[in-house]
């Protein structure tokens, strides 16, 4: 459907509702990054395809604002369409409240849809808008009128992570729930998250993209559990395996009548119930506000579970083998090659490994210019072709049963840009000094986030993304509370904490001419103690060599050096018992030109 006639529907139904302005942002009811696409509405509207942005919508304007990850993809997508691009500067105070208050008169009315809006967002957006005047309303949906064609709930079955994989049963896992719920004084616990019910329950779905998860809710009581599905979600047998461990289903569209019965102190968390869940708790049940208790287990990987990402990851450095030499072929016998068959051929190696589940998230396959659009995605009909000369990123991930994957290599094809040997180079010695961090126990994210910026900072350079983003067990790829950025970012206030799976990644972007981004995950471990207390690092878990080509060795320092050395007889050790013959060979060409430093 044409844009101007979306927009100029919904104004109609905003008319009717009395609303001057809606804001459409990009979640679900469950504040989930990747969603349905039942959810969306974002999308629908403004053919923006990017995972964050948010719409609003006045009676005389239209606007679409994005971070700095999406820049150059918005501008791309929104060009020549009705909705103007705004870019959103990540300070932490979202720019379209202020310009909603610049378009409206004092007394006018800001609607969005208060399934997607959740209680820690609607708190400050109301208080925001009462600042300047303005009113917020959550009752009314105009993308619900106006979306005729709107697709259905996702409708596939979701399926047992079995125990030997997911490491503990769904029992221990809410024994332990039940555990953290009366440290807090709750009888009662309402799950929300999606990934949180999945790792939870020792389920896993197909209702999301990318993310092995399913809608659902759960809510703990202190004698059973019930978990709130879509029709026909679970299968007959799964169901009995369910009511085995005490966990009952009920329609999904019925959690708000059960919660209506919930009399003792329930626990709920603000960031991720939507308002209108919320409104169906009753005034005298007491609410204990709080992180919910499985965000914080599930980020802790457990020894059962960091054994077998192990096994993942060389399973998936296996895969980058066999896709760089595939390239490294077909550039030199002069085929064809796309950015987006490149992506293709990575997700077919991949595919070959046991325990493949599908793709972590679209690859971002980035070649020249491209690789300045940090979350690029390539179409079969509208990709570069790749030349012997030039950087090319990739930046891609995996889905097994054992584990998710998430890694960024940048190549050299050719002859590159000295400013990109200069670039590389910075980039890569701030992942290597992240890599060997030392810091004592309840040092935060963005207290990191320096030490992967300081070397590129000296040359006058700087990356708009975040550092690091924490990382499921055979579950989403970003995942909370955890992340390593700038103080704005919500995620970076988190403790690091022994356990917690987090991303390495460093870049930077040259618009127009080539981006850079070296990543790995780490596995946060205790390193030392000393007379100052304990003090914790990280073990770098992903397997796969580092373009050595790029690095200006002039720069690099004794200690960098040896860690290179150190992290490819590591890839060495991990990945050979794996490949054999020519497979071996290459391996062995890539990973020996750093022992001889």
């Amino acid at each position: 459907m044409d844009k101007e006639l979306i927009i100029s529907a919904l104004r109609k139904e905003m008319h009717a509702c009395g609303l001057a302005a809606l804001i459409v942002p990009s979640n679900d009811p469950h504040q989930s990054e990747y969603v349905a696409e039942h959810w969306m509405a974002r999308t629908w509207v403004s053919g923006f395809t990017g995972s964050a942005a948010t719409v609003v919508i006045t009676q005389t304007a239209a606007c679409l604002w994005t971070d700095s990850r999406y820049f150059l993809q918005a501008e791309q997508e929104l060009a020549g369409g009705p909705l103007q691009f705004q870019k959103q500067s990540g300070t932490g105070t979202p720019e379209y409240i202020d310009w909603i208050a610049d378009h409206l008169q004092p007394g006018d009315v800001v609607g969005i849809d208060g399934y997607l809006l959740s209680l820690e967002w609607e708190k400050s957006l109301r208080a925001a808008f009462l600042a300047k005047g303005l009113k917020l309303e959550t009752k009314y949906d105009p993308i619900r009128s106006a979306w005729h064609d709107r697709p259905a709930l996702p409708a596939a079955e979701a399926f047992a992570h079995s125990e030997p994989l997911a490491g503990r049963s769904r029992r221990a896992k809410l024994e332990d729930i039940r555990a953290e719920m009366a440290k807090l004084g709750a009888a009662s616990h309402l799950m929300v998250a999606l990934d949180d019910i999945a790792w939870t329950m020792n389920l896993r779905g197909r209702d999301v993209d990318y993310n092995p998860v399913f809608y659902a809710y759960a809510l703990i009581e202190p004698q059973k559990v019930t978990l709130f599905v879509p029709d026909a979600k679970i299968s007959a047998s799964l169901a009995l395996e369910l009511e085995a461990d005490g966990i009952a289903l009920k329609p999904y569209l019925e959690t708000g009548k059960a919660l209506a019965e919930v009399s003792g102190p329930l626990l709920i968390d603000p960031s991720q119930i939507s308002v209108s869940i919320a409104g169906n708790i009753t005034s005298d049940c007491k609410i204990v506000a709080a992180l919910a208790p499985a965000t914080l287990l599930k980020a802790i990987k457990s020894a059962a579970e960091l054994a077998h990402i192990r096994v993942a990851m060389a399973q998936d450095g296996v895969a980058l083998l066999r896709l760089c030499r595939w390239l490294e072929h077909a550039l030199a016998a002069g085929d064809i090659v796309t950015e987006h068959a490149v992506g293709e051929q990575l997700a077919s190696f991949r595919a070959m490994q046991p325990g493949y589940f599908g793709e972590s998230f679209p690859a971002i396959a980035g070649y020249a210019g491209n690789g300045a659009i940090v979350h690029y995605r390539p179409s079969s009909d509208d990709s570069a072709i790749l030349k012997p000369q030039g950087v090319f990123l990739l930046d891609s991930g995996g889905q097994y049963q054992n584990g998710t994957t998430d890694i960024t290599r940048t190549f050299a094809l050719g002859e590159v840009p000295e400013k990109a040997i200069t670039a590389y180079t910075m980039v890569l010695k701030g992942h290597i000094a992240l890599a060997q961090a030392r810091f004592p126990r309840g040092t935060m994210g963005y207290q990191l986030d320096p030490m992967a910026r300081m070397h590129l900072w000296s040359k006058g350079m700087n990356y708009g993304h975040g550092t690091g983003h924490g990382v499921g067990y055979f579950l989403n790829v970003h995942e909370g509370p955890q992340g390593i950025g700038s103080l704005a970012g919500g995620r970076s206030k988190q403790p690091i904490m022994p356990g917690m799976l987090i991303s390495n990644e460093p870049g930077y972007y040259e618009t127009g001419a080539f981006g850079i981004r070296i990543e790995n995950l780490v596995v946060c471990i205790e390193a030392q103690e000393t007379q100052s207390g304990k003090f914790l690092g990280f073990e770098t878990l992903s397997l796969f060599p580092i373009e050595a080509t790029m690095i200006d060795w002039t720069q690099m320092d004794r200690g960098e050096i040896a860690w290179l050395a150190d992290y490819h007889r590591m890839v060495w050790d991990r990945l050979s018992p794996l490949v054999q013959g020519e497979e071996l060979d290459w391996l062995s060409s890539k990973c020996e030109v750093f022992w001889d430093r």
